[in-house]
């Protein structure tokens, strides 16, 4: 009880929207959600801890071999999402694609074209949010993956144009260079905030994208089992979001702006209790 508790406070620490949905969760669910959840804050974080690429390749690489032993390490969040994996049967292909993935973030490279942005939402978000649906109904959730495809595209990039100040000013730039192309801009000039408009563009192309994504999953949420609905909860304030940094996307790109907190949190009781249908 005292790790389950522990870890739901690191949650809330550190991703509280997704803290937020894990409490219209079954009781029993909620060390597993939680522990999945901290997992994907820990490595998304990774390359804020670390100095050099290779420092956080090597904690990448210590989060695979421990979930592939399946043995117990003294990590109170592996130990949890170890013995998650094994009590639900979550594939552990599903680690392995989201770790790899996790490898784009600690490098500078630039994002090629929308496609490959959208696959690594894919193998972040989406997978994610298919991940908490096997908690919660594995036989269900197997018939949900389209949906979480679309809802974890909507809410990764959302999320990345919340986080657009802190990637530029590390150099960093996840706006696809075809949109930016699109746009008559580079990400050379995009991280250097050389062209006020033509950075308030591609936001706006990205919103648009997240969007597109987001009306997709939309039509397959209305039939949404309620079993399920925790797992898609995060979802629901993107709309918000995405409202707040459309309203000015010039402004976007060197101010984080998002819905605040607590209109967050109306989005996700308001999903909680009446789903998208």
């Amino acid at each position: 009880m005292a790790g389950a508790l522990q870890l739901g406070q690191s949650l809330r620490d550190l991703d509280r929207e997704r803290y937020l949905t894990t409490l219209y969760a079954p009781t029993g669910k909620r060390a597993a959600l939680n522990a999945l959840y901290v997992f994907n804050a820990e490595i998304a974080a990774i390359r804020d801890k670390v100095r050099e690429p290779m420092a956080g390749e090597i904690r990448l690489q210590w989060w695979r071999d421990a979930l592939a032993a399946g043995a117990e390490t003294g990590n109170p969040v592996a130990d949890t999402l170890i013995a998650t994996i094994r009590e639900h049967r979550l594939p552990q292909p599903a680690f392995e694609r989201m770790l790899e993935a996790r490898i784009f973030d600690l490098y500078d490279d630039p994002m090629p074209d929308c496609a490959t942005l959208e696959g690594y939402c894919g193998e972040t978000a989406s997978t994610l949010i298919q991940l908490a649906a096997m908690i919660l109904d594995s036989k269900t959730a197997q018939n949900w993956a389209d949906a979480a495809g679309h809802a974890g595209c909507a809410m990764a990039i959302a999320g990345m144009l919340r986080l657009l100040p802190i990637h530029r000013s590390r150099g960093q730039c996840f706006v696809p260079q075809d949109v930016l192309g699109s746009v008559g801009t580079t990400s050379e000039a995009f991280i250097a905030g050389n062209d006020r408009e033509a950075a308030g563009r591609a936001v706006s192309a990205m919103g648009s994208l997240s969007r597109e994504h987001l009306v997709k999953f939309a039509s397959y949420a209305k039939d949404l089992p309620p079993v399920l609905r925790p797992a898609f909860l995060p979802v629901a304030p993107v709309g918000a979001h995405l409202k707040a940094v459309q309203a000015r996307p010039a402004a976007a790109a060197g101010q984080s702006r998002s819905a605040s907190g607590i209109r967050s949190q109306l989005a996700i009781m308001h999903r909680a209790a009446r789903g998208w249908g």
